[in-house]
């Protein structure tokens, strides 16, 4: 069985990778993360004493048991709030530039390129935050943590945000890249998503004073932009990853009903099993059916039909076996149509019990008929129609409707009548039935009906136009082991489709 990793995991795995500082090595010569810090503490020092900033209650001291992961030597565990600052709120007093959540693309984490200009006067209860360049909007909402994005361009007017976000300026040596990354790792979304720090019913949420309790791996700076580029260098093959993955998750998914129409392909191609010459030859079989057929017009059984042209060229699809032979299906087979006479069964005219009345709806996906939603008319009433009657061994043809191109054995019925949808298909030889079957769910078959459907609004194929289908015929000993193959096969593709619902 072939493991199949998930673009988004794949992402994540490198993001995990990068925070825990396996994703590019150590240099003694690029320092420590504790000079950082202690540069990054002194100008929060120098931000506070000159009023931009406010001073805050310090939070706790971190323990290891806040720490989820071992980092390097050369980093240090800290607290989010050490290391990022905000400029606080307003009320917009002119137009502005509103930030939502919904501003922001949550799949590649970036600001939508239209801006959303309003009124001071109209603007929503939310639109508080202060935004300037480089900061990082990280959505607090947990349904949307991912709709977070660093601030990169300029704005037509002044950008506020919802209060729906944190709003995150980083101090000097912290590089907003790495920092953005780090939030939207695995680590960090566990954190952000735990019940002890998203709250609420209907919109859980982590609030400001939590959030900033959150603790960052810190490495040096140059470190730090190594990492990124080192992110970023791999994030392009993770999107052609996600490219791939998505095509052949189509094809998986597509893969169990391809097969099966592969197979049946193969069937009528004369591909799936071999020739034998002891089995004879199709002509000599079509010889034999063609006396059959004379034998019934005679006896008045079936209809003499006008000759169809002989069959072109032009009109053969693909090669096929030397011992088969191409004919039209009007050859093979005694065509009748649904009732439509004046007889014609109403709903009121329905019984319990009695002889089945098909219709399209009837007809199930496994080639049988649906006993369970099946109408009964009674015999007087099967009696007194002109047509449509069908016996057993024969197979129901959907004509017209949402079944167009349907067939089904008359299975679990030995005798019923059709609706005018529908056709009935009578073999010349009834052994035959089963590889008719197999032809009429072909592809090749269903691209006959497209040749042949009378172009409306309602798909809609005539009777005249099914006995033109040219069809592809082996001698009757092959047919019926073309039929045990794909009796052998089809189960497969089933359990194939069952394996891929359960995966």
């Amino acid at each position: 069985m072939v493991l199949r990793i998930k673009p988004e995991e794949l992402k994540a795995s490198i993001l995990q990778y990068a925070i825990e500082g396996r994703l590019v090595e150590q240099r003694a010569e690029e320092g420590t993360a504790e000079e950082l810090y202690k540069q990054i503490r002194a100008e929060k020092q120098k931000l506070i004493k000159e009023g931009k900033i406010k001073k805050e209650k310090p939070l706790p001291e971190i323990t290891e048991d806040d720490n989820p992961f071992d980092i390097p030597e050369s980093w240090k565990w800290v607290r989010l709030n050490d290391i990022v600052y905000n400029h606080g709120q307003k009320t917009p007093d002119n137009v502005f530039s509103y930030i939502d959540i919904g501003s922001i693309d949550n799949i590649h984490q970036r600001l939508n390129d239209e801006e959303t200009l309003i009124e001071a006067e109209k603007a929503p209860s939310r639109a508080r935050k202060i935004v300037t360049f480089d900061d990082i909007l990280y959505a607090t909402v947990r349904p949307y943590l991912h709709n977070t994005c660093i601030i990169d361009k300029e704005f037509k007017a002044e950008p506020i945000a919802s209060t729906g976000f944190a709003v995150l300026t980083c101090h000097k040596g912290l590089f907003n890249k790495y920092l953005f990354y780090y939030l939207l790792s695995p680590v960090f979304d566990r954190y952000a998503n735990s019940t002890d720090n998203a709250k609420g019913m209907a919109y859980p949420a982590i609030n400001d004073n939590k959030l900033y309790r959150g603790v960052v791996p810190l490495p040096p700076l140059a470190e730090q932009r190594r990492i990124v580029a080192k992110i970023e260098e791999l994030l392009p093959y993770v999107d052609r990853y996600a490219e791939a993955y998505d095509r052949l998750e189509q094809f998986y998914d597509k893969f169990p009903e391809e097969m099966k129409k592969s197979v049946l392909q193969y069937a009528i191609e004369g591909r799936l099993v071999e020739q034998r010459t002891e089995e004879g030859t199709a002509e000599e079989l079509y010889k034999q059916i063609r006396t059959e057929k004379q034998k019934l017009i005679k006896e008045g059984k079936i209809k003499k039909e006008k000759p169809l042209p002989e069959i072109s060229e032009k009109e053969i699809p693909f090669d096929i076996p030397e011992s088969w032979k191409w004919v039209h299906f009007d050859e093979l087979v005694s065509l009748y149509n649904g009732d439509r006479g004046k007889n014609y069964p109403n709903k009121s005219e329905y019984v319990k019990e009695g002889i089945a009345w098909i219709n399209t709806g009837h007809i199930l996906p496994d080639g049988y008929l649906d006993r369970d939603s099946m109408n009964y008319i009674t015999e007087e009433k099967y009696n007194s129609l002109n047509g449509g009657k069908i016996l057993e061994g024969d197979l129901v043809y959907c004509l017209r409707g949402a079944t167009f191109g349907k067939v089904s054995r008359i299975e679990p019925f030995s005798k019923g009548a059709i609706a005018s949808s529908l056709m009935g298909i009578r073999p010349i030889k009834k052994e035959m039935r089963e590889f008719i079957y197999l032809f009429l769910k072909s592809p090749y078959a269903k691209k006959q009906l497209s040749i042949y459907e009378n172009g409306s609004a309602q798909q809609n194929l005539a009777a005249k136009d099914v006995r033109k289908y040219v069809f592809p015929l082996p001698p009757l000993a092959e047919q019926r082991r073309i039929v045990a193959k794909i009796e052998e096969l089809l189960p497969l593709c089933e359990r194939l489709a069952e394996c891929r619902e359960k995966a």
